[in-house]
């Protein structure tokens, strides 16, 4: 059965059917645990590489569901006030200030006003538990680890009852649970008690196949022949001992760079002049702008010459 936009499949062949309509190349793998945590309500945790696709996973997700993405970038520092929620401080100045000009002296119906909905900033968690009945979001919680253990202790208790309390309004409980989607990178390690609330899956690198399909949806205008060199030399690349391997997102930006350069091969001139497409450390592009970069082309072509 097709899987229809808009709905939860119902099978893992459909979560399949359902990723390639929004031109996502997933395994059985993904698919299957994809499946399992729409159909379990369960968060799902994303580790792998940067650049291999997990963030768009959930842009995916949201479009073929219908449904709003809400995105929770995280990075050092991230505190309750920049995640959650906060009082607009400036408003609430300026009601108090207004309160005082026409004479109320009532100290608790100024606070009861000031602390009320009118003046609640909700952040993207606060918003992910706001959604009305039947519009849960997909709450993207991007590159987790780059927050600090403390935040993370705080997100255990918000995906253990999706509740959140703000002091003076009281707790406030997600109507319908938000589709979780974690993302991490892998540069420390997440508590055990948070992946065990998660179904877990690792997103590695595409193989050759599936990448130049990757490349022959998202680059139309890229032709045949040079799509495939473009694959396999980013595969050899990702071989060595590069300080950051290319990722996918890498090898469309590079053959969508090559497309506007009228290029239908690769060449050493070309690859030099636009490795700043692939590579995004200068001790990388260095390194394959010389003798082992031509090299590295060379093998390509014999492979394909070879593979006819």
């Amino acid at each position: 059965m097709a899987y229809r936009r808009g709905t939860i499949p119902q099978s893992i062949d459909e979560t399949v059917d359902m990723l390639s309509a929004g031109d996502y190349l997933a395994g059985r793998p993904l698919a299957t645990v994809l499946f399992l945590s729409l159909r379990m309500k369960r968060p799902l945790f994303l580790e792998g590489e940067a650049g291999v696709g997990k963030t768009e996973i959930a842009k995916v997700l949201a479009g073929a569901l219908d449904r709003p993405l809400i995105r929770l970038q995280c990075y050092e520092g991230l505190d309750i006030a920049s995640a959650v929620y906060e009082w607009n401080y400036p408003a609430q100045m300026l009601e108090i200030r207004l309160s005082e000009a026409a004479g109320t002296t009532d100290r608790g119906r100024i606070e009861a006003d000031i602390f009320s909905e009118r003046y609640l900033i909700r952040r993207p968690v606060l918003q992910a538990l706001s959604a009305p009945d039947g519009r849960a979001p997909v709450f993207l919680i991007d590159e987790l680890d780059r927050t600090d253990e403390a935040f993370e202790a705080f997100l255990l208790e918000v995906l253990s009852d999706f509740q959140v309390t703000v002091p003076e309004l009281g707790t406030i409980r997600a109507g319908e649970p938000p589709i979780v989607i974690i993302t991490t990178n892998r540069t420390r390690e997440v508590h055990d008690a948070l992946k065990r609330r998660c179904l877990y899956h690792w997103v590695d690198y595409p193989e050759a196949a599936q990448e130049l399909e990757i490349i022959r949806r998202k680059v139309p205008g890229c032709n045949a022949a040079l799509s495939r060199e473009v694959v396999a030399y980013v595969q050899k690349l990702r071989t060595l001992d590069l300080f950051k391997n290319p990722g996918v997102a890498e090898t469309i930006d590079w053959a969508s760079a090559l497309t506007e350069l009228d290029r239908l091969a690769l060449d050493p001139e070309t690859v030099s002049d636009t490795l700043g497409a692939l590579l995004k450390y200068q001790d990388d592009i260095a390194r394959i702008d010389g003798a082992e970069g031509r090299k590295l082309l060379a093998d390509v072509k014999a492979e394909l010459a070879a593979a006819g």
